[in-house]
């Protein structure tokens, strides 16, 4: 049975669920709400935690360490009840350990926490993957965080996706929820990207490298957020056209390259962890208006 644990300040309150440790609301201080509601008229999802693998597998069956099972894209983890290790006022700390339910499908023994926790107008999610195996473990991490499109009282207002560093990163597509292998050309412009429905009748768009390490999402002179990023290379932007919600996903690891390894460890991004060590990824979302 799943429970759900509130985290708050002044300034921000945070509802967490067991299953998946997904978010499922954050709201300012004055009653606004950021992220997605999960109406099933679109997509039930809210924030979910992708492991071990970001995407797709090709023909869904996952092939890692000489071990093959059935997988469903974006991994195991959001559609488990994790065990909630710790909580404050202003933060929770929720844990998946391996089981042998994990294990028949992704054999490897392995801990993964998420952590919210709030301080001032900003929100962090952190992830933290320990390998408790022999061996070095493969696998993929992200986040997939749904904010609303338009933002909180800018209805018809221009939205735009600002990089910090100003790139133009080149832009991926899927090819049947795989990654393609051709490089387009960016839609940024001097690191800035005007969006509108119409980018995502293909699907996501993703920036394998070069997006850097944080972004601004915001209405024209209306209310936006500020994203940083720890430990997460690629980028992937993604609604579906028409849906009032634009998905931020920072990522150490992408879908399988379409007509490459059909294994974990030959994908792009793929994170190998040493026996015993921890890796953590996170990303900040700070309300700036």
């Amino acid at each position: 049975m799943s429970s759900t644990v509130r985290i708050a300040n002044q300034f921000l309150t945070v509802d967490v669920s067991s299953l998946g440790a997904e978010m499922q609301s954050l709201t300012s201080g004055d009653g606004r709400s950021w992220v997605w509601n999960g109406d099933a008229a679109f997509w039930t999802g809210r924030s979910p935690i992708l492991f071990p693998m970001v995407g797709k597998a090709p023909n869904d069956t996952l092939k890692v360490a000489g071990h093959s099972a059935p997988m469903a894209q974006h991994g195991f983890a959001r559609r488990s009840e994790f065990a909630l290790a710790s909580s404050s006022e202003t933060s929770c700390r929720y844990e998946l350990a391996a089981s042998e339910t994990t294990k028949a499908v992704y054999p490897f023994d392995f801990l993964l926490a998420v952590i919210h926790s709030i301080e001032g107008q900003a929100l962090t999610v952190a992830a933290e993957v320990t390998n408790r195996d022999r061996r070095p473990m493969p696998f993929g991490l992200g986040f997939h965080a749904a904010f609303v499109w338009p933002l909180p009282g800018a209805a018809d207002k221009q939205h735009t996706v600002t990089l910090d560093n100003g790139a133009e990163p080149p832009l991926v597509r899927l090819e049947g929820g795989l990654i393609s292998p051709k490089r387009l050309a960016s839609p940024f412009k001097a690191g800035s990207l005007v969006l509108d429905h119409s980018m995502f009748e293909q699907d996501a768009m993703i920036f394998p490298e070069g997006a850097g390490t944080g972004l601004r999402y915001g209405a024209e002179a209306g209310p936006a957020i500020h994203f940083n990023f720890e430990n997460l290379p690629n980028l992937a932007l993604w609604t579906k056209p028409g849906a009032p919600f634009l998905c931020v996903e920072p990522w150490h690891g992408t879908a399988a390259e379409n007509g490459g390894s059909d294994d974990l460890e030959g994908r792009p991004y793929t994170m190998m962890l040493a026996a015993g060590e921890t890796a953590r990824f996170s990303f900040t979302a700070e309300i700036l208006a």
